[in-house]
């Protein structure tokens, strides 16, 4: 059996449309559980997802039986309820200048087809609906006279496709799902798909190019689809198995929500949306390490409300210290505090980010440790030495240039055992997926600096000592995750 399945009313529906041994009737999936066999994804183009239809039942079985399904049961109800979905003052705008553009006075209606339409212009409009009703084919009702809010979201029958609108359904499912058109290159079916999601454009990404093509090639060793995905392609989400998130993560930030959507569908995901609550906030995790006896450097949270001083910070954490935002990566939003002046000056950049940040001991070392950890197992061990003539290990400079510290990869048998063990530990109380944890040792102790959810692995760094193995189990842990 497909690894995909396209449930039809009629098979007469898919008529107009490329031969396909993907397409099941509803009665057929509902009535013949064998037929499912196999399954991970099920597309279902029923014309009736009413409450006890078929096509209704169609996804709730499909859900039952472990299969991806879309639209899912939430979404039916969803449209059926009618509950609405508000667009945001961008969105708004993007609707209006269309409308002007194209003179409409009247309520108007825009099909979506697998988070995309025809309309040029409004692309970002379509995925935005699409990732709240991840439903094949929508019709949204917009009234132009009412600041372009949606008046209703429905879903649009594959049977009431015009030719045009057929063309680019097509279009729209070869783009979504390209398994019910590849010719699988071999006869032995893949074991599971990946995408690992990367950001083209980001300056300081937690893989470089030769990590991530170290990723395809050893998927393919293992019979593993592994394709790259960008934020462009989250309507494909469905289609995979596993996502490897290759992104510097952020809170309120689409690799978030990528994640939280992943895991909604069942998919398999690192990072994992608790993971990236956990780690990429400093605030909570300095909570956290607090709580759990965790030797963590002294901290205090300084707030905006409050007039905090030099004086009354440096009582608490010595002088110099340091100022965090919360969400903070690569030694940005940073601060190192020797006085009132500096303090001043921090404060007027940093608290335009944030409401709360976080003083923390200075406390300078040749360089910080890293252990790379994966299902609760060290994976890798790395000294990351600070930037030349710096108190970090990125210097960013006023030219937009950054300079880097040496980096040495350390066999895992010869780091201090206290330091794994406080890896070990500090992880144990943040999940089960992939992290670094970043530790220094003062004066013989072990102290936690930050846990990233997102740890960088650079081809000929952090690879450096297990080589392909390290990519190996990485893809194997996503298999473990995948057969639970």
């Amino acid at each position: 059996m497909n690894n995909v399945v396209i449930l039809l009313d009629s098979l007469d529906d898919w008529k107009p449309y490329c031969e396909t041994s993907s397409t099941l009737t509803v009665s057929e999936y509902l009535k013949d559980k064998s037929l499912g066999k196999g399954t991970r994804l099920v597309i279902n183009l029923s014309n009736d997802y009413s409450y006890n239809s078929e096509g209704y039942y169609s996804s709730l079985l499909a859900q039952a039986r472990g299969h991806r399904v879309i639209p899912g049961v939430e979404v039916l109800n969803k449209l059926e309820s009618g509950t609405g979905v508000r667009m945001d003052v961008g969105l708004q705008k993007l609707c209006y200048q269309w409308i002007q553009k194209n003179n409409i006075t009247e309520n108007w209606n825009l099909n979506i087809y697998f988070g995309r339409c025809k309309e040029k212009g409004l692309e970002k409009i379509a995925r935005f609906i699409f990732d709240n009703y991840p439903c094949p084919l929508l019709q949204v009702c917009f009234n132009a006279t009412a600041k372009n809010q949606i008046e209703s979201v429905q879903a649009l029958p594959i049977g009431r496709l015009s030719d045009e609108g057929q063309d680019y359904f097509a279009d729209a499912l070869d783009n979504f799902n390209k398994k019910v058109w590849r010719t699988p290159r071999s006869h032995k079916a893949p074991r599971f798909s990946l995408a690992v999601l990367y950001e083209p454009e980001e300056k300081f990404p937690p893989s470089n190019r030769g990590a991530l093509s170290k990723i395809l090639e050893v998927a393919r060793k293992m019979n593993v689809h592994a394709e790259m995905i960008t934020e462009e392609d989250a309507a494909r989400l469905m289609e995979f198995d596993a996502l490897f998130i290759r992104a510097t993560t952020s809170l309120n930030h689409y690799t978030f929500h990528l994640s939280q959507k992943a895991t909604q569908y069942g998919i398999a995901v690192i990072d994992d949306p608790q993971s990236i609550i956990r780690c990429t906030n400093k605030v909570y995790l300095n909570e956290l390490l607090e709580k759990e006896k965790i030797p963590a450097p002294l901290s205090t949270l300084v707030f905006h409300s409050n007039n905090n001083s030099f004086e009354e910070i440096s009582r608490k954490l010595g002088a110099p210290f340091i100022l965090k935002i919360p969400d903070g990566s690569f030694s940005h939003g940073m601060k190192k505090i020797c006085n009132e002046d500096d303090l001043e000056k921090a404060f007027s950049i940093l608290f335009e980010r944030s409401a709360i940040l976080l003083a923390q001991e200075f406390i300078p070392t040749d360089f910080d440790w890293r252990i790379g950890i994966l299902n609760g197992e060290p994976l890798f061990a790395c000294k990351y030495y600070m930037a030349k003539g710096h108190w970090q290990i990125y210097l960013h400079c006023d030219n937009g240039k950054c300079e880097e510290g040496l980096v040495d990869t350390i066999p895992i048998y010869s780091v201090p055992p206290q330091i794994l063990k406080t890896a070990l530990k500090a992880t144990s109380f943040i999940g089960k997926g992939l992290y670094g944890v970043d530790l220094k040792v003062v004066n013989g102790k072990v102290v936690i600096i930050e846990i990233n959810d997102n740890p960088s692995i650079d081809h000929g760094l952090e690879d450096k000592i297990l080589g392909d193995e390290l990519y190996y189990r990485i893809i194997d842990h996503f298999g473990q995750l995948i057969n639970k």
